[in-house]
């Protein structure tokens, strides 16, 4: 038997049409100051695109100044600062009196460099599509033919009662978690403890809406986004929370709300150097073998272990910045240059 060149691995690990994230960026960077939006702006152009920037709406905008707040994050979409295309806006919730204004001002003058758009404190399934619905009508009535990809926050409890069917809604990309707005929906049963750094890990009622973000998410082929840690000058307490997120609970992105959580994040989202070689010793290997199953260091290797250790690499070189340990070049030109197959 004449065996073929063998295939990319994104064509020999995954079914056509099997739901597969896509690849955002793992850290989602908040703000609503006009000083620090900008700011925010020219740190991406530094750094690259391994970080999204949120212009915020919902929070930054001040009270009976929401249109005028609205124009700047639609002139600053538009702007040279916006130099990747991965700026969102945050808008207010569905029910707020501006929310139609806002949407309108955002699309009409910055939807065609609009990455995504979030929408906060959905009260369930029927207020994303609602919402979806607003932003698909607004993008018709303004000539923008794309479908711009809606993210949603769970922060009440019929958002989290909805969210497997949240997640799987078409429109939806990334689904976040609110700690503080979903501690303070409960009245009080909730100590505050539990919006801590440590605490927001060893809350029953806390843990348990991660867990279920993070499985819907996978299971609809979404990117899971933890929420943030308030505490933002302790960066042990960052790190360690990140880590958690990332490795134990499932999360592959995470908000960051201070230009100093940015790095951290990234480095606790991204493989060691040692994780990086042995899952490239192993492809490289399954790869001559044609995908089939191989012994690496006494241990067999299949299709299964496979597709870990491709979205390891995945997540590698999506998240390489100065000081993180990145693909070598041959693996990038082998698998993620633009000649290579789509993913």
């Amino acid at each position: 038997m004449t065996l073929t060149t063998p295939p990319h691995p994104r064509d020999a690990l995954f079914e056509p049409g099997e739901p597969t994230a896509i690849p955002l960026p793992v850290c989602d960077h908040y703000s609503g100051v006009e000083a620090r939006m900008r700011k925010s702006l020219e740190l991406q152009a530094e750094l690259g695109p391994v970080f999204d920037v949120t212009l915020d709406g919902e929070d930054g905008a001040p009270v009976g100044g929401e249109i005028e707040h609205a124009h700047l994050m639609a002139e600053l979409l538009t702007s040279p600062a916006n130099r990747f295309g991965r700026v969102g806006v945050r808008v207010q919730p569905l029910e707020h009196r501006c929310f139609d204004d806002v949407l309108d001002t955002v699309i009409a003058k910055g939807g065609e460099r609009l990455a995504y758009l979030m929408l906060p404190k959905p009260r369930g399934l029927a207020d994303v599509e609602n919402a979806s619905a607003a932003l698909t009508d607004a993008c018709r009535r303004h000539g923008i033919a794309r479908q711009i990809p809606l993210h949603t926050l769970v922060e009440t409890h019929g958002a989290l009662r909805d969210v497997q069917a949240i997640a799987a809604h078409p429109h939806i990309e990334s689904v976040s978690f609110g700690l503080m707005d979903f501690v303070s929906a409960h009245r009080g049963a909730i100590p505050p403890w539990a919006m801590s750094a440590d605490g927001q890990f060893d809350h029953p009622l806390v843990v348990r809406a991660k867990l279920e973000i993070a499985a819907a998410c996978h299971s609809a082929g979404k990117t899971p986004s933890h929420c943030v840690v308030t505490e933002f000058k302790n960066a042990a307490k960052l790190q360690e929370a990140a880590e958690k997120a990332c490795q134990l609970l499932g999360f592959t992105r995470m908000w960051s709300i201070h230009p100093s959580q940015i790095q951290p994040i990234i480095d606790a989202f991204s493989p060691s150097v040692a994780e990086i070689d042995s899952a490239i010793e192993i492809l490289q290997a399954a790869q001559a073998a044609h995908w089939a199953p191989i012994r690496h260091d006494d241990t067999l290797h299949d299709r299964a272990s496979y597709r870990y250790y491709w979205h390891l690499l995945e997540r590698a070189h999506r998240s390489a910045t100065p000081g993180v340990a990145t693909l070598p070049a041959e693996v990038r030109h082998a698998w993620f240059s633009e000649a290579t197959p789509p993913a």
